[in-house]
């Protein structure tokens, strides 16, 4: 799969993935303010962030899937990375309007209105969200999309949340009011979670931390004929843009033309082997 068939499958699953969370968000907001729940209505806008995050991701995947340039010789993919940065603000800016809500109801006490059609609608979408998550995060594996996956775990923050109004809900129904506005400030504390744990994969990615083991780069080199070792391996990028520098010690009275040809297959084998691998840069040294 090329890049922009990749880039084309991730959009149509963004854009299912949209319409998916924003049915879900509206369910949960009507329900929460015809019952006056807090922390379903909080529910409801955090699955409403969710088809925000959807609409930056598909601005992301545009912008990742536009050709190399003259400024961009290394290509744009880095903007889904960084576009994944943007859920998480998302997700911090619901985070803390959940948490002023929390408080006002700690201090303005309302007793929610709780019926069957209440406990319906969560445990309904409760399960849309499950297998949103589940069909997102495989698809995301598969197209090693950060897009996805970020949200995927948005979507998590989703399911656990709706958990937490359930239980709000029970809490409710036994004569416990309070536990409405506590719930919404567990649910904020499982969103900021979920935004930490997005932007501690994307700054991988960004500040160029290490994506693969040396091992394996050093046993494919060694396999090509004239390669007598390999050290000082370098590799950063995503995990379907990886780029590749490395040191290769050959004959010193070998010609420059031999040498071009092994540094040649070196590069060849790594992409053979390992598809993710988009740029390898070798410098050549003499053994000593």
């Amino acid at each position: 799969m090329d890049s922009e068939q990749r880039y084309g499958h991730v959009r149509r699953i963004l854009l299912l993935v949209l319409m998916l969370n924003w049915l879900v968000a509206a369910a949960k907001i009507i329900f929460g303010l015809m019952t006056k729940c807090s922390s379903m209505t909080a529910d409801g806008f955090h699955s409403f962030s969710d088809g925000a995050s959807n609409i930056i991701g598909l601005v992301g995947i545009f912008l990742a899937c536009q050709p190399k340039d003259k400024n961009h010789p290394y290509g744009h993919k880095k903007y889904e990375t960084l576009f994944s940065l943007g859920i998480a603000a998302s997700l911090f800016i619901v985070c803390f309007e959940l948490i002023k809500e929390a408080v006002k109801r700690l201090h303005n006490p309302v007793m929610p209105d709780i019926g069957f059609l209440s406990f319906a609608v969560m445990l309904v979408t409760l399960g849309i969200n499950i297998i949103v998550m589940n069909f997102e995060r495989r698809k995301g594996r598969a197209l090693k999309s950060d897009i996805l996956i970020s949200d995927s775990l948005h979507t998590r923050a989703d399911i656990l949340t709706s958990i937490s109004v359930i239980f709000a809900l029970l809490a409710i129904k036994l004569g416990f009011p309070l536990l409405d506005p506590v719930v919404t400030f567990l649910i904020a504390l499982f969103i900021a979670y979920a935004a930490i744990d997005i932007i501690r994969g994307s700054s991988r990615v960004l500040c160029d931390t290490i994506v693969m083991d040396e091992t394996k780069i050093v046993d494919i080199v060694l396999t090509v004929k004239g390669a007598k070792a390999c050290h000082k391996i370098r590799t950063r990028g995503r995990p379907d843009d990886i780029h590749v520098d490395l040191h290769v010690q050959v004959n010193p009275d070998m010609h420059m033309d031999q040498a071009h040809k092994i540094s040649y297959a070196i590069e060849k084998a790594l992409k053979k082997e390992i598809p993710e691998i988009t740029d390898v840069v070798v410098h050549m040294e003499p053994v000593t």
